[in-house]
């Protein structure tokens, strides 16, 4: 860390529905910066007054840029910090962006108890969460990664379950599938890179309180 990285706190944000509102928080308790919308074509948009700096990412790639010191800190879902298991502090729960990460079936599939599903192929975009998870339960289950439509896979015969991410679940009713066992509820948290959080606790320890308390004075 250069001592021009010192005079800067670094913040990353994710493409996609987490930045709307992750930027409304932050403006609300100070940081901001010209320009920063999630087209922007800026890679690193600065508020050089307040000496700040914007990074935007896709989501998947924001631990990292977290975990290796690219960014001070980051706003992120639990959901894929719980996938990546990155090296990160999580300072804070934002209670926003709440989904589900749970296990669905076919209608047709629907089993008694979740063990009847033992050594059936899961698809997922969460493979290290969904292999946790049934390893806890005691099944051996065969994982297939994918990235989008999964609920795709037990249509065409790919898999037989799914593991993966919801709001409302009208996405799965709609394609005839059921929920069957919940793996954990997901929000966008706060984290920071364990070096930065030492080197500057300060300012991202004050970030982290003004935080706090805009969510209790909206609670």
């Amino acid at each position: 860390m250069t001592s021009s990285d010192m005079d800067y706190l670094t913040i990353a944000l994710p493409k996609g529905k987490v930045f709307g509102k992750s930027v409304e928080m932050l403006g609300k308790i100070g940081y901001t910066a010209e320009d920063l919308t999630e087209n922007s074509r800026k890679l690193i948009i600065t508020n050089e007054k307040e000496k700040i700096r914007f990074i935007i990412t896709k989501t998947a790639d924001l631990p990292t840029y977290v975990e290796y010191g690219a960014a001070d800190i980051g706003i992120i879902g639990k959901d894929v910090l719980m996938e990546d298991c990155k090296d990160v502090y999580e300072l804070l729960d934002l209670k926003f962006s709440l989904c589900r990460i749970m296990v669905a079936v076919p209608e047709a599939l629907k089993q008694e108890k979740l063990s009847d599903y033992a050594h059936m192929r899961v698809a997922t975009k969460y493979p290290q969460v969904a292999e946790r998870f049934f390893h806890s339960m005691g099944m051996q289950m065969e994982f297939i990664k994918l990235n989008g439509s999964i609920e795709l896979a037990p249509m065409v015969g790919l898999a037989e379950i799914i593991v993966d991410i919801v709001e409302t679940g009208s996405t799965l009713r709609a394609n005839n599938l059921v929920e069957v066992a919940n793996i954990q509820v997901a929000t966008a948290r706060l984290i920071a890179n364990r070096v930065s959080f030492k080197m500057k606790f300060d300012r991202i320890n004050k970030l982290t309180e003004q935080l706090k308390a805009l969510l209790e004075s909206e609670a």
